[in-house]
């Protein structure tokens, strides 16, 4: 066969054919690698609990930012409402309602007849079912469990309730309270019709009897004023008991580390690693109560340690689906065990995250102590559940939910509007001061472009709620010209020192009074913004710059779509 000459005129453009072809596969893999870049669009790494694992593991540097204005737990990110508890009351329906009906007789007929119609028996079952169908028919956000008989209001027609009710948005099975004045009439055939329902907490006749408890330290009662306490709340620390009980036990201890006094997504993402290692070595968690509150939500701008646990998430609630024992409970029970017998309690000490929750899954001693001495990113708590513990380790989201206390205050909050408002999520603070991560988004946020952009969606004059954290009050005082605007600083009465917050939380400090802080204010505001019937979100809605930024150190190419960053690696080719 003859050899191709490359001054041949047929082996030239033969060369400059396969050359062309080439060039092309090249230009064309060129164009769709760079359309699928522009058009993917990432999930939402708060959406679920599956891509926050993989969006964390991924950091390796331990230098992951997140969205500090809204805080997520577990009841938000499950992806399916949590189990009710054995025992737990079915939700009222117009079925049951029928029933109760069926009950009382259909044919029977109102005592005072058609003639005396100027006084409510509120005593009569068919008050009850009159109030109950209403609720049904209004209050349509909200899952009604069981009501307390009525009682007489202030006005002969007017009978107060009360009830404990469920959020549908919310997944956990907690339990809320309302009591509500209603103006009661009469039907055509004399039947009882609410007329016109009261505010939220109208009924006071309904309320419960208020438990007034004093708080007492070392003895001495403390000067608060008397506590009013939810008895519904239970975050009593568990003691372990007896010298037995603490050496037939089994313990997981982490010692301080890199992640005190860091952001809260960062210490919850530790503190759930913690957590879910002690659940995989089938170990009771030793737990410090004590939270380092980070500069950024403090008035003083500096770090602030002591802060109680109990303040932020539902203690109750992790004590009962999670094995956990008082830290200083603990080590006062270790050291009495070891000065009162000759044999001492079997330690693990563990000085490395490298050390895998898998080579200590079959570890005899009593006490497995990771401690963590080394400089930071090393000194991470969550970095023992990187690499091939990320297989092995589920964090257990379930498990942390945001306290109680606070979610009446956003029940209040909720209520104050008869659930029925809209929302919008303004981020402001140091992001709108950064002209080269965020540079549009000072002006997207101004008053009058969320004005132009809410009038497309929300309709004029509702209940609007803006979650935010511009300190500013009068900031969005153009809206108010639109909408009736709420802002969380509306609403100070509820942690102010005579509100049941204010109380509640001194008896836990000691009786010493709690500060409602930013980390308070933010996980409010995300529940809030949660229960609107409208959202409009700042990164999804009101502007084109990407919610977050990675601060990886090495190169990296960033496209941004219309709602989010794809953040891809830079191939380094010269």
């Amino acid at each position: 066969m003859k050899e191709l000459d490359p001054t041949d005129p047929i082996g030239q453009n033969i060369i400059k054919l396969i050359s062309n072809v080439c060039f092309s596969v090249f230009v064309f893999s060129v164009l769709i690698f760079t359309v699928i870049a522009i058009t993917y669009q990432p999930p939402d790494p708060w959406e679920s609990s599956r891509a926050l694992t993989k969006v964390f593991t991924e950091t390796e540097n331990a230098t992951f930012q997140t969205d500090t204005s809204v805080l997520k737990t577990g009841e938000d990110i499950a992806t399916a409402p949590v189990a009710t508890p054995v025992g737990s009351v079915a939700p009222i329906t117009e079925s049951t309602i029928e029933k109760s009906e069926e009950e009382l007789g259909k044919n029977v007929t109102l005592k005072s007849g058609c003639d005396d119609v100027s006084v409510v028996n509120c005593s009569d079952p068919r008050v009850l079912i009159a109030i109950q169908r209403f609720n049904l028919r209004t209050f349509k956000a909200i899952s009604f469990l069981d009501y307390q008989s009525p009682v007489n209001g202030s006005k002969p027609d007017e009978c107060d309730v009360a009830w404990r009710f469920r959020n549908k948005k919310e997944k956990s099975w907690r339990k809320y309270r309302d009591f509500r004045r209603f103006k009661i009439g009469f039907t055509d055939d004399c039947s009882y019709k609410v007329v016109r329902p009261g505010r939220w907490h109208s009924g006071i006749n309904a309320r419960r009897p208020r438990i007034r408890v004093n708080a007492t330290r070392n003895g001495q009662r403390a000067k608060v004023v008397p506590a009013v306490r939810d008895d519904e709340i239970n975050d009593t620390i568990p003691v372990l008991g007896s010298d037995s009980a603490f050496r037939k036990g089994k313990y997981l201890y982490y010692s301080r580390g890199g992640d005190y006094c860091k952001g809260m997504n960062h210490y919850i993402w530790s503190f759930l690693c913690a957590l879910g290692e002690a659940q995989y070595l089938n170990r009771t968690f030793v737990m410090d109560l004590s939270v380092c509150l980070a500069s950024t939500y403090t008035q003083s701008n500096k770090d602030e340690e002591g802060k109680d646990f109990r303040f932020y998430f539902d203690f109750e609630h992790l004590k009962e689906v999670s094995s956990i024992v008082e830290e200083g409970d603990f080590l006062k029970d270790w050291k009495k065990w070891d000065k009162s017998h000759k044999m001492k309690v079997p330690v693990r000490k563990v000085a490395s995250h490298k050390v895998t929750p898998m080579q200590l899954k079959k570890d005899k001693s009593t006490i497995i102590w990771r401690q963590f001495d080394a400089p930071e990113p090393e000194n991470y708590w969550y970095r023992v559940c990187e690499g091939p513990a990320a297989k092995f380790i589920e964090r257990p989201w379930q498990a942390l939910w945001k306290s109680k206390r606070l979610m009446n205050i956003v029940l209040e909050i909720s209520g104050s509007m008869d659930w029925d408002f809209d929302a919008v999520h303004v981020v402001r603070g140091e992001k709108a001061q950064n002209k080269n991560l965020w540079p549009h988004l000072d002006d997207d946020t101004s008053p009058d472009a969320i004005v132009a952009k809410l009038q497309g969606t929300i309709a004029p004059w509702r209940n609007l709620y803006v979650a935010t954290n511009e300190p500013f009050y009068n900031y969005f005082d153009k809206l108010r010209s639109h909408y009736k605007v709420h802002l969380l600083d509306d609403y100070k009465y509820l942690w102010g020192n005579t509100s049941e917050w204010y109380n509640e939380t001194s008896v836990v400090n000691g009786g010493r009074p709690v500060d409602f802080d930013g980390y308070m204010r933010v996980e409010v505001d995300t529940e809030v913004l949660y229960r609107a019937k409208k959202r409009v979100e700042t990164f999804y809605n009101l502007t084109t710059d990407c919610k977050d930024v990675s601060r990886q150190t090495h190169k990296r190419l960033k496209f941004c779509t219309m709602l989010e960053c794809v953040v891809m690696p830079i191939i380094d080719l010269f």
